[in-house]
């Protein structure tokens, strides 16, 4: 069962403690076919992000998309009073289009889970590419590639990243590699998870920053579906087998 592979485990404190806090928000959905990337933006929302390459092996260029909303309601004001003066709520929707050979592309997934709403006034926007950690969307290799970048300016010592790396398999956008990297800023120890769903093999990589050093497991995953976008749910808060949560 896919329950297997995905479980959850919070790895960034949030001033806001659960998304019912935050204005409600109505994602639309998005059109089957578009002539380009900007035929797929709804009204009220922006395009952030325009990747582009082949994703399917047809020698035709795709696109990778990530969208915001805009609405001035969603952007809320700080009560506790340190780090932003505002912290934008506005949610964010990946999606991806496959081009046809008559031209345009067709819809082939859209997402509103991976990339959670940002909620904490003194942590980087985990999406954000300019973060201390760097978040942001990539299209390269035939991969779609979705990384949320994690650094709390103030409540909280952990840095790093959590990587996502999909690709176009059996009919549809499946997670094929994972990697997750977090430095202990207090302490200096740091930890690398990276999970190969192709093969089922997990390397482990631990050390310190202030040392070449490092000690490196290996081990393997149960044979099981690629998980889809949809099933990983919150970027932020996956964990998969517990692994995360172990380091």
């Amino acid at each position: 069962m896919i329950e297997m592979l995905v479980s959850a485990a919070l790895l960034l404190p949030s001033p806001l403690a659960q998304d019912d806090e935050l204005p409600p928000v109505t994602y639309p959905a998005l059109p089957a076919t578009a002539a380009d990337a900007e035929g797929f933006v709804p009204n009220g929302w922006t395009l952030e992000t325009r990747q582009s390459g082949d994703l399917n092996g047809d020698g035709l260029p795709d696109l990778a998309l990530a969208l915001k909303q805009r609405d001035p309601k969603n952007i809320l004001p700080n009560e506790g009073g340190m780090c932003r003066e505002t912290i934008d709520t506005n949610p964010r929707m990946l999606a991806v289009a496959l081009a046809r050979r008559t031209g345009g592309y067709r819809l082939v997934m859209e997402n509103h889970t991976l990339i959670p709403r940002y909620d904490s006034a003194c942590a980087d926007d985990w999406f954000d590419p300019d973060g201390q950690s760097g978040g942001g969307l990539t299209l390269v290799r035939g991969t779609v590639r979705v990384r949320l970048g994690r650094f709390m300016n103030a409540g909280g010592w952990s840095s790093g990243s959590s990587d996502f790396v999909f690709g176009w398999r059996n009919n549809g956008i499946r997670l094929i590699g994972f990697d997750y990297a977090n430095v202990q800023r207090n302490t200096g120890e740091t930890q690398k998870l990276s999970i190969n769903y192709l093969i089922r093999r997990v390397q482990i990589v631990r050390g310190m920053i202030d040392s070449e050093k490092t000690r490196t497991s290996e081990s393997t995953i149960p044979a099981r579906p690629l998980p889809t976008i949809d099933q990983i749910g919150n970027g932020m808060e996956f964990d998969p087998n517990g692994l995360v949560g172990k380091l």
